[in-house]
C-alpha cells in the first residue's frame, strides 16, 4: 500500500493564491468603478434637477449654448412657431405600459429655422393622424418644454435600425428624421430637439410631458456587492491558509 504524502511535504499552491489575489484585485476594481459611476450619476442628476428648476430660456439662448458646449439637455425653453404636421416622424416608445410612438414634428420658427418637437405619446393604433383629427392644430403654437441633445449614433447593437421608409424610428436620429422634408433654400433644422411639457393637447393626443427625469441609481448597491465578494474571498483564503498552517504544524 502506497504511503500518503505528509501535508508538510506538499508544495505550496502558489498558483491558487495568485489566482485568488488577481480575482480579489478585480473585485476591488469593480467596486471602485461603481463608486466612480455613483459620483458621476449623482453629478448628472444634480445638473438635471438644477436645469429643470430654471426659468425657460429662448431658443436663441439654447442654440448659443449648443454651439459653445454641445450640451443643452434639460434646459427649459419656450418657443413660438407653426407645426409642419405633414412631416410627423414616429419614434417607437412605451408610455405607462402601452406601446406606441412619440410624435416628432418640425416647428417652423422665424428667420428660416426649424426645430423638431417631441409633442408626446400616441398609442400604436393612433399613429395615423386620421385617427386623432384634433391632434394637429393650425396657426401659431406656443411650445414649452425641455431642450434635448441629439443622439449621434445608435446606442446599442440591440437597438433596431431606423426605418425611414415606414416612418418608424427606434433611436433619435434627427438627421434621418429630417430626410424627405422639403424646406425653402437656406432653411436650417436646429441640431437639437425639444420635448414638449405636459400641457394638454386638444383631443388629448399626443400626451406630452414624456421626458424621463429620474434615472435608476443603483451604483452604491453594486459597489457593496463587489466589495462584499472581495471581503468574502479574502475571508475564505484566510481561513484556508490558517487551516493549512495548522495541518502543517501537526
Amino acid at each position: 500500500m502506497a504511503a500518503q504524502t505528509p501535508a508538510s511535504s506538499k508544495p505550496f499552491p502558489w498558483l491558487l493564491v495568485a489566482m485568488a489575489v488577481v480575482v480579489f484585485a478585480v473585485l476591488l476594481g469593480l467596486g471602485n468603478w461603481q463608486m466612480d459611476r455613483l459620483r458621476w450619476k449623482e453629478g448628472l442628476l444634480a445638473t438635471i434637477h438644477e436645469r429643470i428648476a430654471s426659468p425657460p430660456i429662448s431658443i436663441d439662448s439654447v442654440d448659443a449654448r449648443y454651439a459653445r458646449s454641445g450640451d443643452v439637455d434639460y434646459w427649459p425653453v419656450e418657443v413660438h412657431g407653426t407645426f409642419l404636421h405633414e412631416y410627423e416622424r414616429y419614434f417607437f416608445a412605451t408610455h405607462e405600459g402601452r406601446s406606441g410612438f412619440y410624435v416628432y414634428t418640425p416647428l417652423r420658427l422665424t428667420w428660416g429655422r426649424y426645430v423638431f418637437v417631441n409633442r408626446g405619446f400616441v398609442p400604436y393604433e393612433n399613429k395615423d393622424p386620421a385617427t386623432r383629427p384634433m391632434s394637429q392644430p393650425t396657426g401659431e403654437a406656443v411650445v414649452k418644454g425641455l431642450a434635448r441633445n441629439p443622439v449621434l449614433q445608435k446606442p446599442s447593437m440591440l437597438v433596431p435600425d431606423n426605418d425611414p421608409a415606414k416612418n418608424i424610428f427606434y433611436w433619435k436620429d434627427l438627421n434621418a428624421m429630417a430626410g424627405g422634408i422639403y424646406l425653402p433654400l437656406r432653411s436650417v433644422i436646429l441640431p437639437f430637439s425639444i420635448d414638449a411639457d405636459a400641457t394638454p393637447n386638444e383631443g388629448g393626443l399626443p400626451i406630452g410631458g414624456v421626458t424621463i427625469i429620474n434615472f435608476p441609481n443603483n451604483h452604491l448597491q453594486y459597489a457593496f456587492t463587489w466589495f462584499g465578494l472581495a471581503a468574502a474571498l479574502a475571508g475564505v483564503m484566510l481561513v484556508w491558509l490558517v487551516g493549512r498552517g495548522k495541518r502543517t504544524d501537526e
